[in-house]
């Protein structure tokens, strides 16, 4: 009998995650032709999350959690809980019933049937977002998609099911900045989208908030492109031959018309746009050199403080 490993990454989640439990309990006992494992992974929660994991591990022997030692961020979650699995097909799903837990038997189906590596799910509205967040969000989309070599299909949630093969390339990344919709992307492996209407959470409140989906993407487009780099550079070269004909032209109606020099107004204005451009520029080289300072520094991703299976979790990776 195959199994399936469903990772659920958890922060503050006490309110849905009962909620989720009942669901994806019900989803599973319909799939009798699986074995299940659940991971739940707790991301440093101020609320009663890790208690409730607690409970669920007692009452069911398919539950595993994972408490970390601090708050690490999502990114550490889903890799704790994909180095962590022993199934031969691996889900993430959220637990706040964005990601429904009843798409797992068509998404099985098509993993067994019909040849593919990985079924992912894409959202096919915005309902209920924010204008302005949405407008970022395909602006975001458009822009990756042409400057980076990974597939990242616009609406693309976390939630999807892959075959061991997949998951085992996935660990094999070992780089420390992880932005994993595009890691997804890169590995390849045939995939098949399955998409469905947008949902309001079951309960509780949003992690993201604008700012931290905007640093989200910065980071995405930095992981994943050398393309500002490039920007930075030819900004470079064009203010470089821009200012070099514009001395020419100075000094040329200087000797032909002996005009003045003009005032000092416009003067301060050029020095603080090109020192803005300047500025703008550094700003990209920055980024990528602390990226690669990080990564120099070979932190692990994660650290385990708790767990229920101590003799087969990977307490630091």
């Amino acid at each position: 009998m195959k199994k399936i490993s469903v990772i659920v990454p958890c922060y503050n989640e006490a309110e849905v995650l009962k909620i989720f439990y009942a669901e994806i309990d019900r989803v599973s006992n319909e799939m009798t032709e699986y074995a299940f494992q659940f991971i739940f992974v707790d991301d440093g929660s101020k609320d009663g999350t890790l208690a409730i994991m607690k409970e669920l591990s007692i009452s069911d022997k398919r539950v595993t959690y994972i408490a970390l030692s601090r708050t690490f961020g999502k990114e550490s979650d889903m890799l704790a809980g994909l180095s962590n699995t022993e199934g031969d097909y691996v889900a993430i799903m959220d637990a706040d019933m964005q990601d429904p837990p009843a798409l797992l038997p068509e998404m099985a189906q098509a993993l067994e049937n019909e040849g593919y590596d990985c079924v992912a799910t894409r959202r096919l509205d915005r309902e209920g977002e924010p204008p302005i967040r949405s407008f970022f969000a395909r602006l975001f989309y458009k822009i990756i998609n042409r400057i980076s070599d990974a597939d990242i299909v616009d609406g693309a949630r976390d939630f999807r099911l892959m075959k061991r093969e997949m998951v085992d390339a996935i660990l094999e990344i070992k780089e420390y900045n992880r932005f994993s919709k595009g890691i997804f992307g890169w590995v390849g492996f045939k995939t098949k989208w399955l998409p469905y209407e947008n949902r309001e959470r079951a309960a509780g409140e949003t992690k993201w908030n604008f700012w931290k989906l905007l640093k989200y993407s910065i980071d995405g487009i930095i992981n994943f492109s050398q393309v500002p780099l490039s920007i930075s550079s030819w900004c470079g070269i064009i203010f470089t031959v821009v200012a070099f004909i514009m001395l020419l032209f100075v000094f040329i109606r200087r000797l032909a018309f002996g005009d003045p020099v003009s005032g000092w107004a416009s003067l301060v204005c050029i020095i603080l746009f090109i020192g803005g451009i300047q500025l703008f520029c550094m700003g990209i080289m920055g980024q990528y050199i602390s990226k690669n300072y990080m990564e120099s520094k070979r932190r692990p991703h994660y650290i385990v403080k708790e767990t229920n299976k101590n003799d087969k979790i990977k307490r630091i990776g």
